[in-house]
């Protein structure tokens, strides 16, 4: 399950040493930590990161099979999720120390900069491939984060890009070595802790307006 860290002014969040999934109680668990990055005062900013071979598999597709009737409302958790993430008042670095993909790729996405390990692992969001449509509030937010071209391919081809390659389509902002994903997303977290409050909250929010209003629309998420 996901835990809290703090090390001086930058929380790390390690999401697990599974698949980490989005299983509902992840969900909470992920979100009980930013109530706490969110409520913490002073210079501060959020590494996100994982153990193992995977950093996100996205959504917990055997859990939604067997809870079907659930499918709205966990598709509104989600959403809300990435909103989050994408709106919080800190800087928020994701270090991808492994494969990340559908889901798991949207909330890397969500976050102010990226890190990947360069020798293995992949960034994909094979959706096309599954035959799972991107919800539009997911839409938005991939299309808000990446660059026409780089969105289209990877959303439209499934396309599972290794670290050099997602750097170079700006799917990524690093590419490292293995030992040196964490070590580098700390260090961009740490330059950046004195940016959180609300002038950072109000200029995400501004910025990211059309999608976080998608992402919000619990009305009719599906689309």
């Amino acid at each position: 399950m996901p835990s809290l860290d703090r090390q001086d002014n930058v929380f790390v969040l390690d999401l697990g040493d599974g698949e980490n999934r989005f299983h509902p109680d992840w969900l909470t668990a992920v979100s009980t930590a930013i109530d706490e990055v969110e409520k913490a005062e002073g210079p501060r900013a959020l590494v996100t990161t994982a153990t193992g071979k995977f950093y996100s598999n996205g959504l917990d597709l055997d859990w939604l099979m067997a809870n079907g009737d659930e499918y709205h409302r966990y598709v509104v958790s989600v959403h809300e999720l990435f909103a989050r993430m994408l709106s919080l008042p800190v800087i928020t670095v994701a270090a991808l120390q492994g494969h990340t993909f559908a889901a798991g790729a949207m909330f890397s996405l969500a976050h102010d900069f990226r890190v990947m390990r360069a020798d293995r692992g992949y960034w994909c969001l094979p959706e096309a491939d599954i035959d799972i449509p991107f919800t539009p509030g997911m839409a938005a937010l991939i299309q808000s984060r990446l660059s026409p071209p780089a969105a289209h391919k990877a959303m439209v081809t499934a396309h599972r890009y290794g670290g050099t390659e997602a750097a170079a389509a700006g799917i990524v902002d690093q590419a490292v070595t293995e030992d040196a994903v964490r070590s580098t997303a700390m260090e961009i977290a740490r330059a950046q802790v004195n940016k959180a409050g609300d002038t950072l909250r109000t200029i995400k929010a501004r910025m990211y307006a059309p999608v976080l209003a998608a992402l919000r629309d619990t009305a009719d998420p599906l689309g």
